[in-house]
């Protein structure tokens, strides 16, 4: 079934400042989520594939709090609360960026009074897609992003000094393991000049195969060890000039993170990704 995840009736906006200091989470915010009940926000409509797909993945995956599922209704009577914590889809504009691209991220905000929506520390989000690109781009990837913001919420209350605007990035030390692993890259992830095995082994030593979607589906759903797979995030073919974010991340339990990174998209980076990524992968 086709994944639809469709805005929230109280659509939250992040802009750059999202990322500023003043809305990085503190270590004492990390080690107040593990006492909160975690509430994740459905779709507004209760017969969307999301709605199905989230409550299998929390099963199998969340382990960290006790959750419950909600309405978005009740979301907005309950963030103020600091006792729970929400799991739910957001909205992120980059002012600085001087673009209309929106994109939809995967976000667990930490329940806080008297403060805006926008204003609520924000645990960790991750891109999901580019908001005019179809969500099929992405759906079949989320028990990955689940596992990765549970465990990557472990870690910064165990290591707090890890916190910091581009948290994310410190997990590009992780591309010295990627040695051993087998890339899954998606065709329609690739750039033109970096679409076949044969055009990317030029660059990057290890081992790669261009597969379908259902193949990463696969790979995540056995847990494997031994595979990284690509999610990218981009317009995807859209005439807005737009951020492409790139992320691998292990299909095994722990869907670890192996590079994080983006570029602003013209017509010499294109939307996928590039030759110096893979290089940089290569080291």
């Amino acid at each position: 079934m086709k994944l639809k995840f469709t805005l929230l009736l109280s659509l939250i906006i992040l802009t750059s400042n999202a990322f500023a200091k003043e809305h990085l989470p503190t270590k004492e915010e990390y080690a107040a989520f593990l006492k909160t009940k975690t509430l994740v926000v459905m779709d507004v409509n209760p017969m969307t594939d999301f709605n199905f797909k989230i409550k299998e993945v929390m099963e199998t995956v969340w382990t960290i709090t006790d959750y419950e599922f909600i309405s978005n209704a009740e979301f907005e009577q309950k963030r103020d609360d600091p006792s729970y914590s929400f799991l739910l889809t957001t909205v992120a504009t980059f002012k600085a960026d001087n673009t209309k691209a929106r994109y939809n991220f995967l976000s667990l905000l930490l329940g806080q009074s008297d403060k805006q929506v926008r204003d609520m520390p924000d645990l960790c989000s991750i891109p999901l897609s580019y908001m005019r690109v179809d969500d099929t781009s992405y759906a079949y990837k989320l028990e990955a992003f689940v596992r990765f913001i549970q465990d990557h919420t472990k870690l910064m209350h165990q290591q707090p000094e890890l916190i910091k605007a581009n948290a994310l990035k410190h997990y590009n030390k992780n591309t010295k393991s990627l040695q051993g692993k087998t890339l899954y890259l998606v065709k329609e992830d690739l750039t033109p000049d970096m679409n076949t095995v044969g055009k990317i082994k030029t660059i990057y030593p290890h081992k790669v195969q261009i597969v379908s979607q259902a193949e990463v589906e696969s790979a995540i759903e056995r847990k494997d060890k031994n595979v990284v797979f690509m999610h990218k995030v981009g317009p995807e073919g859209t005439k807005y000039k737009a951020r492409c974010y790139k992320i691998l991340i292990g299909a095994d339990n722990s869907s670890q993170f192996y590079y994080f990174d983006y570029h602003m998209i013209n017509k010499k980076n294109r939307d996928g990704l590039l030759a110096k990524d893979f290089k940089h992968m290569s080291k």
